[in-house]
């Protein structure tokens, strides 16, 4: 397999970042949850397919959580120049976090091309008692 590239103007970045905490859904082992919303943004001059992430998430406990595998949220979309791609998932944590990750995919060169989203703080608010979601 050839090495990745960084293609010039392909870009990630964090759009928003929301924490909730407790409720029915989240176990009681892991009450806190951030849902990110992400956007992936293809300024470059080639149409790419994204094909997978990796992330690294370290827990304030040091332990840490890697997830990689194919698509992104069940999809592999294809950018032409000037599109984008929104999604939004989310962690679910005990502690606060930092993650990183990276996506990748081919563009129309067939070349193996990659865009690092800049890691960010997944934090736990000090006052966990504020009523419902809150922005982070």
């Amino acid at each position: 397999m050839s090495a990745s590239l960084a293609l010039p103007g392909l870009t990630a970045r964090l759009d928003k970042l929301v924490y909730h905490h407790g409720g029915k859904s989240l176990p009681p082992d892991k009450p806190h949850a951030f849902v990110y919303f992400i956007t992936i943004h293809n300024g470059s001059e080639h149409a790419v397919t994204l094909l997978g992430r990796k992330w690294v998430v370290t827990h304030a406990d040091g332990s840490q959580l890697v997830i990689e595998g194919d698509k992104i949220v069940g999809e592999t979309p294809r950018l032409s120049p000037g599109e984008q791609f929104s999604y939004n998932s989310y962690h679910v944590s005990a502690t606060s976090a930092r993650s990183q990750g990276s996506f990748h995919g081919v563009d129309d060169l067939g070349r193996h091309v990659h865009v690092v989203l800049p890691a960010f703080d997944m934090t736990i608010p000090s006052d966990e008692s504020a009523a419902g979601p809150c922005d982070l």
